[in-house]
């Protein structure tokens, strides 16, 4: 079995990652399943905070980042959404993911454009897009990429770096 290859989009949120995501699921024209740590947390993964022990956000990260090399040892094409917080975390997804084709997309939009949608969400707290902006700092990308700009000018800038990689393992 061939191990899956992983799209990372990565960046700070409200920068448009589960829109692209689900837009190039579609355009890519290719088998990759979607993966976001808030499809867990959203439906309940995590533990009651209540009860939970201090380190739980860590251990959460720490299992989600490992359960992206599973699936893809699984041979599943993943296509996952996430926000690096921290560069522990970048460096932690180079050693576990070292073994599979990874193509890292920079999902970018001004600040302005992240502040708006982040108000328009109404789930978010403020300042939290402007917070994980730091991410963009100790990331490196494949492609980068803004999505205030046309949707379908993006995607085609994604699909055509992505199919020209020099990993290209398919």
């Amino acid at each position: 079995m061939q191990p899956g290859r992983i799209i990372i989009l990565n960046g700070t949120s409200s920068a448009g990652k589960s829109t692209l995501a689900k837009a190039l699921r579609t355009a890519i024209g290719e088998p990759f399943c979607y993966y976001a740590s808030d499809q867990l947390a959203d439906a309940g993964f995590r533990a009651d905070r209540r009860l939970a022990p201090p380190d739980e956000r860590a251990r959460f990260f720490d299992g989600f980042h490992r359960s992206i090399a599973a699936f893809a040892g699984a041979g599943n094409d993943l296509l996952v959404e996430h926000i690096v917080e921290e560069t522990v975390w970048w460096s932690q997804l180079q050693t576990i993911l070292e073994p599979f084709d990874v193509f890292w997309v920079g999902v970018h939009a001004p600040l302005a454009e992240i502040e708006r949608r982040e108000r328009e969400r109404g789930n978010r707290s403020i300042g939290e897009a402007a917070y994980h902006l730091k991410t963009h700092d100790y990331c490196s990308y494949d492609i980068e990429v803004d999505t205030a700009l046309p949707q379908e000018g993006v995607l085609s800038a994604i699909i055509e770096a992505w199919r020209n990689r020099s990993t290209a393992i398919r």
